[in-house]
């Protein structure tokens, strides 16, 4: 059973695209990595001023004048820290570069990125020593340092505030599923690279480009300038979204499941999803007998509002949904099914996006 699922997907391919370090705003190795791999299967990679990287796969009526635009937006960076002080026993403070639960930190390794990586722990208080009333308050961030285990000359020498950190953790597959940091967002950065690599040598009707946008986890950043400079008549943001399908949930409060089929987006805490998108998907879907689910997640945001608001008169926007648990931590999980069905419908999409009625209706 387990090796049918595996099957379904290219585990060492997101193994690496996961691995591949990438803060917000330092995005460089991730970058690197993508566009070498793209660019067999499209027709032109470039980037913008703000890193993004933008892959186009030219449609039969490119050049014309019925010719339209989409956009699809998977962002590359991660979670991360930044380095902002480094103490006279060479310990490092920091300061994150996205959202986090302080106490998913706990014990901890990171890789700091300095003239060479280095390994360190994130560290607090021993709980030996702790008073009471701390032993019961949540953890902050300011809680926390770096342990590198090396003295404050060699500390001072390798590494300096600016330098980045990210997490350390392997991908490893579960059951029908993958478990790993920075699936979010990087599920989405394979699905759209595998996406674009099967649709090679299949037409599509309209121009697409792929952006791989830097700087979400910040304020989706990246895909508000790669907007405004492509313009795009049609935007698709691929992204993870919560499955909260645990013990403890409320049925109201689960968003999504895992295995259950890719999800289109209805709405989140920073877009509406425009309701031709979403019947467009959800066309497509049944039409391909692709399983899915509906999407409305009450906080939180991706590309998929500067995809619909920062081009010129906007986009009929949308999103696909990875459902993943655990998110911002470094045990996110995926399943192996979702992930495929997230590719499948993008590429069914992509073929038929021209046949759809887009009028007002």
């Amino acid at each position: 059973m387990q090796a049918k699922f595996y099957q379904m997907i290219n585990i060492e391919l997101l193994s690496q695209v996961c691995k591949i370090p990438g803060a917000p705003g330092f995005e460089q190795p991730i970058r690197a990595f993508i566009m070498e791999h793209i660019k067999p299967y499209v027709d032109r990679v470039y980037t913008d001023n703000m890193g993004n990287v933008i892959a186009l796969k030219k449609g039969v009526l490119s050049g014309q004048d019925k010719c339209k635009k989409v956009m699809i937006a998977a962002h590359m960076d991660e979670i991360s820290f930044i380095v902002t002080y480094i103490d006279d026993d060479g310990f490092i403070r920091f300061q994150p570069l996205g959202g986090f639960d302080p106490k998913t930190l706990t014990a901890q390794r990171v890789i700091v990125h300095g003239t060479e990586d280095i390994i360190g722990v994130m560290a607090s208080k021993p709980i030996h020593i702790m008073k009471p009333e701390e032993k019961t308050k949540m953890p902050e961030l300011t809680d926390y340092f770096i342990d590198t285990g090396l003295n404050v000359e060699e500390v001072k020498k390798l590494i300096k505030p600016g330098d980045t950190i990210t997490r350390e953790r392997e991908l490893i597959q579960m059951g029908e599923c993958v478990n790993s940091k920075s699936l979010d967002n990087r599920v989405s950065v394979f699905a759209l690279l595998e996406a674009l690599k099967e649709l090679k040598d299949t037409d599509v009707p309209y121009d697409v480009y792929g952006v791989f946008t830097v700087q979400e986890e910040v304020g989706v950043r990246g895909a508000t300038v790669a907007s405004s400079g492509i313009n795009p008549d049609f935007g698709l943001a691929i992204d993870t979204t919560i499955a909260y399908d645990l013990p403890g949930a409320n049925p109201q409060e689960v968003v999504t499941k895992l295995g259950k089929g890719t999800a289109i987006k209805i709405l989140d805490g920073m877009t509406i999803a425009d309701y031709r998108m979403v019947n467009f998907l959800k066309e497509v879907a049944s039409e391909n007998k692709i399983d899915f689910q509906m999407e409305i997640l009450p906080k939180g945001g991706t590309d998929t509002a500067s995809l619909q608001r920062s081009g010129k008169g906007g986009s009929i926007a949308g999103a696909i949904s990875i459902p993943t648990r655990h998110l911002h931590q470094v045990i996110e999980m995926s399943h192996t099914k979702d992930i495929r069905d997230s590719i499948k419908l993008l590429k069914a999409a992509l073929v038929k996006i021209a046949d759809f009625d887009w009028s007002f209706r």
